[in-house]
């Protein structure tokens, strides 16, 4: 099996196609297997590569949940690049996975050619916070007590992933079916010393203004913790735009795999021709029908 190693741990990856590297970071229900949709549209035109994050197996589980914070899962991402001889790749990454994609953007801006965070915001709003933490903690706990394939069957049902289930019942339960797989004790770790200690995205107004990267949102209109913090980010980051399908929850490339396909070529090509710009200032004008000149 290929590993490339990162602070600690083996991280599993698969790669697909030849081209300009795409590198695909998963949600916390998902793994390198949720990706299978974008790898094979994908590795027609680029060398795509999807890995399992530090605690989801064959990847390493490590004991400490200090080593599954923010910063670390980005530089994972970095590591797997390395550990390919890949300076430079453009980077897509889902739920858990999109706030990695973000932070790679954050600590590793030259290293990133694009960015696509689809259902990125869970947990964001400062008045929830709270909520946020305690509810991961308690998770982490059930996930010990009682085991992924327990936890998988609640999960499976949440407001944001039913959309799944009811478009693509065959595809919600294999989703269903590989959160079960994965180790109970990695998932607990993940949520412990990574989704309950991860900084708000609104925390990092400053750091997301200043980015210049190419950056695609991509939200479903159904993902109602994602919603607010994706417009967010569309209003804070001058070279991001933002996309939200209708009738659709959080795990957009799976729900709508052809619409999120094309969504992301289709910005990635206007990225390599150099026609993904900064937002124009004048569409900040809120005046419906413009200024008069003075």
């Amino acid at each position: 099996m290929p590993y490339a190693q990162s602070a600690g741990a083996k991280l599993y990856f698969e790669e697909a196609g030849s081209g300009h590297p795409l590198l695909f970071v998963h949600e916390f229900a998902g793994d390198h297997r949720s990706w299978e949709a974008q790898l094979r549209f994908f590795a027609r035109r680029y060398r795509c590569i999807a890995y399992n994050a530090r605690g989801y197996p064959p990847s390493d589980v490590p004991d400490d949940a200090g080593s599954y914070r923010q910063e670390q899962q980005a530089d994972d991402a970095a590591a797997v690049l390395d550990h390919l001889g890949i300076g430079h790749a453009h980077v897509v990454g889902l739920s858990m996975g999109a706030f990695a994609t973000l932070h790679f953007g954050l600590r590793h801006p030259r290293r990133a050619t694009a960015l696509v965070t689809a259902g990125i915001g869970s947990g964001a709003p400062k008045d929830l916070r709270a909520r946020f933490q305690s509810d991961s903690v308690a998770a982490a706990a059930r996930f010990e007590r009682e085991g992924s394939k327990v936890v998988a069957e609640a999960m499976a049902v949440g407001p944001a992933r039913v959309q799944l289930q009811n478009k693509d019942p065959r595809g919600w339960e294999e989703e269903k079916r590989y959160l079960a797989e994965h180790s109970a004790k990695g998932s607990a770790l993940t949520l412990r010393g990574y989704q309950a200690t991860r900084p708000s995205l609104y925390d990092l107004e400053a750091a997301i203004a200043a980015m210049t990267i190419p950056m695609l949102v991509v939200s479903g209109d159904e993902d109602e913790p994602c919603l607010d913090a994706s417009l967010w980010l569309k209003r804070t980051m001058p070279y991001a735009g933002l996309a939200i399908l209708p009738k659709t929850g959080h795990c957009v490339n799976l729900e709508e795999p052809d619409a999120f396909n094309r969504l992301v070529l289709d910005f990635l090509t206007l990225v390599e021709q150099g026609k993904w710009g900064r937002r124009d200032p004048r569409t900040l004008v809120t005046a419906p029908f413009g200024q008069e000149k003075k």
